[in-house]
């Protein structure tokens, strides 16, 4: 990942931490940790989750990554009252910065990241949401780029946002700026499925389990090979796709999965 060490903002008056990190059968869940700011994505949470996340890429123990959020919110965005305490272009060009980089960091670790959203994600926390390479939401999950109704049009949003949806679908998010619920959210494919509430968490382990189980080194290839692909022209995909699939082939795991394909047993991974 990059080497830029991540920018770190003041800790917690009561010394909480901002992110929460449970591992557990190969899944790391990070938790947002500001409930009382509705996790708001002030520059100590977003230093926190950048560190667990460059952390997570490095450990081959971790095979999925969870991200929740704490208290009623899964998480309302930018720090509003942070960023108009200190109305500075260099502070804004520096946050803005910050925040594209952990966006990036979360397409480029190696490990799958699925979001679960049982509250609110707004601006900045619907950018995470669409950022994700999973999405899973309660019914009662809402969700909105609302910038234009403060001034403030969703920019930074709209790059994840407009990769997750149509582009209708997007610009109407973004013009109108209104909150659209879970069933809206799936429809337009920001989330791949909304559940009952008290099913979010079995639903969101079940799907994590999955893939845990699977090769580490075939997730890697396949989620480095996805978003490098859709950002190529479809001959220039096909060619990049075809070297992908040739190393995959000659990696052990991918001998492994297919012998014990055939011989109907289960593989043994290497992740090699």
């Amino acid at each position: 990942m990059n080497d830029t060490p991540p920018a770190i903002g003041p800790a917690t008056g009561d010394g909480t931490p901002l992110v929460l990190r449970e591992d557990r059968d190969g899944v790391a869940t990070l938790t947002l940790n500001r409930p009382q700011a509705r996790n708001a994505l002030s520059v100590g949470l977003m230093g926190a989750l950048q560190a667990e996340l460059d952390a997570i890429h490095k450990d081959s123990s971790v095979r999925v990554v969870v991200l929740a959020g704490a208290g009623s919110a899964f998480c309302a965005g930018h720090d509003l009252k942070e960023m108009r305490a200190n109305p500075d272009r260099a502070a804004y060009e520096s946050l803005f910065i910050q925040c594209s980089r952990l966006m990036l960091t979360v397409s480029r670790i190696r490990q799958p990241v699925i979001a679960k959203v049982h509250g609110i994600a707004t601006a900045a926390g619907c950018q995470l949401v669409a950022t994700c390479d999973l999405a899973y939401c309660a019914d009662t999950a809402r969700f909105a780029t609302p910038g234009v109704n403060i001034g403030l049009f969703c920019s930074t949003p709209m790059v994840a946002l407009s990769r997750a949806v149509g582009r209708k679908a997007a610009m109407e998010m973004l013009l109108l700026g209104d909150l659209i619920g879970a069933e809206e959210a799936e429809r337009i494919g920001l989330v791949n499925r909304a559940v009952p509430a008290d099913q979010l968490d079995a639903v969101v382990a079940e799907a994590a389990g999955k893939i845990a189980a699977k090769s580490p080194l075939t997730l890697a290839i396949g989620k480095e090979a996805f978003y490098r692909q859709i950002e190529l022209g479809v001959e220039e995909a096909y060619a990049y796709a075809a070297r992908v699939m040739t190393e995959n082939m000659l990696a052990r795991d991918a001998e492994e999965g297919i012998d014990a394909f055939l011989q109907k047993r289960a593989p043994v991974w290497c992740g090699q």
